[in-house]
């Protein structure tokens, strides 16, 4: 037997229908199962979970049973999301059943009990508009027939798990300790957190693994920190678990996982997305600065077969070592705990500076400004200086990230680490291909110039490209460091560069560098990794745009989005090529500004030319490995990632696509108490 609303009190029929169902009769002592089983009648209706998200109301339930007879918690299916116009909802679409578990005592009268009855108040919307709902609801305990979907309700409830978790705030942000077996495959991890406003719904979530413990980072709403925390781990497609938390410790690093880590293309897609990446890296702006080594290495190449293949391999397996090094240091630092991505060295002051130095060495040898035998500057044959070469044009050539490669990056942070390091191996060989196929292919070496006098005049040239790639980096100490990091640095370059021609001059008369290299080494080493870092200012050096963006953080993001505006967001570094060229050619335009504003499209960037952590976790999220990153956000719906080589009216066709005005979002549903015959309000679904 099942109980039916009361009709006769509400003038119109409720657009999502209430039934009570029992899990057969009720007997004394005994847990009885009661079912509330809501039935839209046309399929734009949704209902909502306990915690509705930014808007509604969760259900209330008023029970009048027996007495001695006591309700428990409704326990809910796994919810949905659904994001309207910036604002997160946690919803039900069609048919949907929640279970409330009745406590019968031992001593009652289950012979001749007297009816139980429910007011049930909640709410049922559509995209655009919310009606509140009011059943009353009766069954009589000794005449329940059991309903024959029980089962099928039952198993649609997310479990409990059997072990309490752990939660703690941390920089702003909820982090629970969820203890689930390490071998749970996650889809598409998302916690429903139980507590009102405690969260920031619309934030971007982030996961890790550490064995059987999944960790959760969600950034904070305004709700106040509970003593037990409670929710629902969803794993995509309906499924998940039920979990608590006490507050205690919640592990400090993982493994990461982003959203849709299984969709993830196999591995072997992803090694061939590695290596073309790779490849590409060869035409990519960010790579030209480092072009006139490569050069002088192209002419060497036209020397004989074995010397030339000795060349290549020495040359591939350079480059695939540095790749190799920078893609193992990013996993074990990310397994430690740090928040990091592709090209991390740029973001180290040190680093930095070691690479400014070697740019000016560098620049000055092509000049002609001091020789010294051996140093791989001077496009020296043997395979000694084809290794180095190839180690320094894949470290120097890595920050950025382009087609193909930057799936097989994100890919990389996911995978285990013995095929996270596959890929990076990949990417090597797809950067040092070019001068692999030129060692062993005659025909192509053939059509290279003779080796000859004009190499020391085409060497002399490459010293403007390499020049400027100096300058590019004193900008970028500066923009990192500040004004007297700056200083410091070229200073630092100064001292190197007049010990490096000494030493040039010293062994042009026949004699050695003295002690100016024992005593100065240290010395160098000293102000280099550990002064000069000391001077860094930790003030933004912010860029001025055109399009006056709004600087990222996940706040900025969630009140962007409840905005109801569309939104660009990019994610951009000063050691970036890539991005620079992006901005100047799509971004940085008038006609884009002009479409911002009369579409209203909200202008946010991310500037990672720091390290940032929250910026590396969104970017993880994302499954990115580093930048740039373009997101379009529309008014309703999700994020649309675009391409990473911006075409000049991209931004302004998508802008113009909505129209010459700036949407408003429509208000919503204030939580009240709903009448009896209530009329629709609108509400944001």
């Amino acid at each position: 037997m099942f109980a039916t609303a009361l009709d006769a009190q509400a003038p119109r029929e409720n657009t999502i229908r209430a039934e009570l169902f029992a899990d057969g009769p009720a007997q004394a002592g005994e847990e009885w199962t009661l079912a509330l089983h809501f039935t839209p009648v046309a399929e734009e209706w949704h209902g909502y979970w306990r915690n509705p998200g930014d808007a509604g109301y969760g259900m209330e339930l008023d029970w009048q049973l027996p007495p001695g007879w006591e309700a428990g918690e409704p326990l809910y299916p796994v919810p949905e999301q659904l994001v309207i116009s910036g604002l997160m909802n946690h919803i039900y679409e069609g048919p949907y059943t929640v279970l409330v578990p009745i406590r019968v005592p031992a001593g009652a009268d289950i012979d001749d009990p007297p009816a139980i009855s429910v007011e049930a108040d909640y709410l049922a919307c559509t995209d655009t508009i919310c009606v509140p709902q009011q059943a009353r609801l009766t069954l009589d305990p000794s005449d329940a027939a059991r309903d024959p979907r029980f089962d099928r309700w039952r198993a649609e409830i997310a479990p409990l798990l059997d072990r309490e978790g752990s939660f703690a705030i941390e920089n702003d942000r909820l982090r629970i300790a969820i203890p689930v077996p390490a071998a749970l495959e996650l889809a598409a991890p998302h916690v429903f957190v139980g507590e009102p406003d405690l969260v920031d719904y619309t934030a971007t979530q982030a996961f890790f693994r550490d064995g059987d413990t999944l960790i959760a980072e969600v950034p904070l709403g305004r709700g106040e920190v509970p003593a037990t925390l409670s929710g629902i781990l969803a794993f995509g497609d309906g499924e998940g678990v039920r979990f608590t938390a006490q507050p205690g410790a919640v592990p400090a690093s993982g493994t990461a996982l982003a959203p849709g880590a299984d969709e993830l293309p196999s591995v072997w897609l992803a090694l061939l997305g590695a290596l073309i990446g790779g490849l590409l890296l060869n035409i990519m702006p960010c790579v030209f600065p480092i072009l006139s080594l490569k050069a002088l290495s192209l002419a060497k190449a036209g020397r004989a077969e074995g010397a030339a293949r000795r060349d290549a391999l020495a040359y591939t397996a350079g480059v695939v070592l540095a790749c190799l090094a920078l893609g193992a240091a990013l996993l074990a630092l990310r397994a430690a705990g740090e928040q990091i991505g592709w090209a991390f060295q740029l973001q180290e002051p040190a680093v930095l500076v070691g690479l400014l130095v070697l740019a000016v060495a560098i620049t000055a040898n092509f000049a002609g400004a001091y020789e010294l035998p051996g140093l791989i500057m001077r496009g020296g044959t043997g395979g000694a200086s084809s290794f180095a070469t190839g180690l320094l044009a894949a470290f120097v050539a890595t920050p950025c990230t382009g087609p193909f490669m930057a799936a097989a990056l994100g890919a990389a942070l996911l995978l285990p680490w013995e095929q996270a390091l596959l890929l990076f191996a990949a990417l090597g060989l797809g950067l040092a291909f070019p001068f692999l196929l030129l060692g062993f292919v005659p025909a192509l070496r053939s059509r290279l110039p003779k080796p000859g006098p004009w190499m020391d005049t085409f060497r002399k040239a490459m010293a403007i490209p390499m020049g400027l790639t100096a300058l590019a980096l004193l900008w970028l100490a500066w923009r990192l460091g500040g004004a007297l990091f700056g200083i410091g640095a070229l200073l630092l370059c100064g001292l190197t560069l007049a010990a490096l021609v000494y030493t040039s001059r010293r062994r042009a008369r026949g004699k050695t560098s003295g002690y100016i290299w024992p005593a100065l080494a240290p010395l160098l080493v000293v102000f280099a990794f550990f002064v000069l870092p000391e001077s860094v200012s930790q003030q933004r050096n912010d860029v001025e745009s055109l399009l006056d963006p709004v600087e990222y953080s996940d706040a900025a993001l969630a009140e962007a989005r409840a905005s109801g505006q569309p939104i660009f967001l990019w994610f951009t570094a000063d050691w970036c090529l890539t991005c620079k060229v992006n901005e100047s050619v799509a971004i940085e335009r008038d006609a884009t500004q002009e479409a911002f504003e009369a579409a209203g499209v909200i202008a946010m960037r991310g500037d990672w030319t720091r390290r940032d952590e929250e910026i590396a976790r969104f970017l993880t999220a994302q499954g990115a490995a580093g930048v740039p990153l373009y997101l379009w956000y529309p008014p309703e719906g999700e994020a649309r990632t675009l391409p990473q080589v911006l075409t000049p009216d991209l931004l302004v066709d998508l802008a113009q696509a909505r129209g010459s005005s700036p949407p408003t979002a429509p208000a919503p549903v204030a939580e009240s108490d709903p009448s009896p015959a209530p009329e629709p309000a609108p509400g944001t679904g």
